[in-house]
């Protein structure tokens, strides 16, 4: 009885290193990716439109801000 507790133990344990390191390396990879737009521009109009509008001609470049 006592060893099946240790192992119900054991293995939730693993469940929640597996479920921790799984959400780590995604809000790690996700918060590391960053949009690169290198088209060139003359003003803001001619740069890609997001969701968000945070993409700006910036010295000939479109840019996110």
């Amino acid at each position: 009885m006592q060893r099946e507790k240790n192992m119900d133990k054991t293995l939730k344990f693993v469940y929640f290193v597996i479920l921790f390191l799984s959400l780590f390396l995604l809000i790690t990879i996700s918060n590391s990716f960053q949009y690169h737009v290198v088209s060139p521009c003359l003003s803001d109009k001619d740069c890609f439109r997001t969701s968000a509008n945070n993409i700006r001609c910036r010295k000939g470049f479109c840019v996110p801000i």
